[in-house]
């Protein structure tokens, strides 16, 4: 039988080319008292869909047609919000963030909001799989008088399917800016044994399931009343400099939505239709 002269490791441009690319870029404007898209452009595998909606904002489906991303795949997402304009941006699915062989699978997420909108970006959450890798970015540039609701959930593997992530790299980067001022920073990296630093107290507890939600403008009698709620999960609330953020962490990741869902209602947000299904 002959013998493959091929090596995997001899041809990283084969990779390369087979290398998932997506590219969303909408820009959203208000017009008679609506919101509408004026520009869409979509490269690569993802793509954009407007559920009809009879009142409220505009509503964003973003959808990956590849199924997931894996090392070398590059998606990046330019949201841009006229004066006035109303945006619900979430994703049909958890994306689901495969096992690397080497690079990172790499996410950009952009937000531009204009005077006097207001962005919701509520995605379904992330999932990372063992020794998977993702190196992500997410910049906000807020007008004076814009809002933004932002929430984020990451599941490291599916507990009911008996999956855990034993190893793998999570680089997470946030700036958000008000008038260009910078008003929020984070960098979080998780890199090496993740489940041997979940399993430490000061870190999770043992959870696999995290949530950060930040909401601006906010004050303290923002989320007053959320102190009262009983969660699931474990649920830290602050409020400083017109800033409010919220960190959930659970055992698993329903307990997380639940959390999610219980936390955006209180807070009266809207949330897209997928969550409820």
């Amino acid at each position: 039988m002959p013998t493959s002269t091929v090596s995997f490791d001899a041809t990283p441009d084969i990779f390369a080319a087979n290398r998932a690319m997506g590219l969303i870029d909408l820009v959203v404007g208000a017009r008679g008292g609506k919101t509408i898209r004026t520009h869409v452009h979509e490269n690569g595998s993802l793509r954009v869909r407007f559920p009809n909606v009879s009142a409220g904002p505009l509503e964003t489906v973003l959808i990956n047609t590849a199924g997931g991303m894996t090392g070398g795949d590059e998606f990046v997402i330019r949201l841009k919000l006229g004066t006035g304009a109303s945006l619900l941006a979430g994703t049909a699915a958890a994306e689901k963030i495969y096992r690397s062989t080497g690079p990172d699978s790499a996410i950009a997420i952009s937000i531009d909001a204009a005077p006097g909108s207001r962005c919701l970006w509520l995605p379904q959450e992330t999932i990372l799989f063992d020794r998977a890798r993702l190196a992500r970015r997410i910049d906000v540039n807020l007008a004076a008088d814009a809002s933004l609701l932002l929430a984020e959930a990451i599941v490291f593997g599916r507990s009911a399917m008996g999956e855990a992530v034993h190893e793998g790299r999570l680089v997470d980067r946030w700036r958000v800016r008000r008038d260009g001022r910078l008003i929020f920073a984070e960098s979080v990296r998780l890199d090496g044994a993740i489940s041997e630093q979940f399993a430490q107290q000061a870190v999770a507890a043992g959870g696999i399931a995290i949530a950060t939600v930040l909401m601006t403008p906010a004050d303290e009698t923002s989320i007053a009343a959320l102190r009262e709620i009983h969660f699931h999960g474990e649920v830290g609330l602050s409020a400083w400099n017109g800033i409010a953020l919220a960190r959930l962490c659970a055992s698993d990741g329903a307990t997380l939505h639940q959390d999610l869902m219980t936390l955006l209602s209180a807070l009266s947000a809207q949330v897209p239709r997928l969550w409820l299904q």
